[in-house]
């Protein structure tokens, strides 16, 4: 298993872009026929840039860098201006209390996998809400599958609720035995080689770089 680390804990992401990739081919025929093949798994891709850095938070981006796949190390990327879902982000960490009793920290239940691309949720606070592009990772056995929500979706009084994910969860390698992440939902990556910018200037010290998720570490 390979060695998990976070991203860097600087203040503020200037820029970021966090979007799946999914290979599809399109041949267009005559009589105006179109067919498309695409591949069965997609995969994430992401770019950070922080703000400007000082040398403290310049050095953890230096250190991160270095540790964040060129020995197979991986980290936790997520989406740092989503960082949970949208109408329950104050700003802080989720919290509260479950329906059924116990504290609340960002994580549920998998319930029940209706089919690879609608899950059923417990083990949330009643009226727990979901927006369109929210994230879920599924975490189980050292790995992590994250998941755009495609529908809104209100937790009932039981804290259940019913979501509409995509792309489709790989049921051969998680069950209802993973743990759904709400909190900084992630998904493993390494950075892309050479894509390291960390350029110092007087004028100019933002570090920027590319990542790409990868399977089984």
């Amino acid at each position: 298993m390979a060695t998990i680390i976070d991203l860097p804990d600087i203040v503020g992401w200037e820029k970021c872009s966090f979007d799946p990739v999914r290979v599809r081919t399109l041949d267009r025929m005559e009589g105006r026929r179109t067919e498309s093949i695409s591949m069965p798994t997609g995969w994430w891709t992401a770019s950070y840039t922080p703000g400007f850095l000082f040398p403290v938070d310049m050095g953890k981006m230096d250190a991160f860098m270095m540790c964040a796949g060129d020995d197979g190390e991986v980290f936790r990327a997520y989406d740092p201006f989503r960082p949970r879902p949208i109408l329950m982000n104050t700003g802080a960490p989720l919290s509260g209390v479950k329906a059924g009793g116990g504290a609340f920290d960002g994580t549920a239940v998998l319930n029940s996998i209706t089919n690879s691309r609608t899950v059923i949720i417990s083990g949330l606070p009643a009226g727990f809400q979901f927006s369109y592009g929210d994230y879920v990772e599924f975490r189980q056995n050292g790995l992590s599958s994250l998941h755009r929500i495609r529908l809104p979706a209100t937790a009932s009084s039981a804290g259940l609720v019913t979501l509409s994910i995509k792309y489709g969860l790989d049921t051969q390698n998680f069950t209802t035995a993973a743990v759904v992440r709400l909190e900084k939902p992630s998904c493993l990556m390494q950075i892309d080689p050479g894509s390291y910018d960390g350029t110092k200037s007087t004028k100019d010290r933002r570090p920027s770089f590319t990542a790409a998720e990868v399977f089984n570490p």
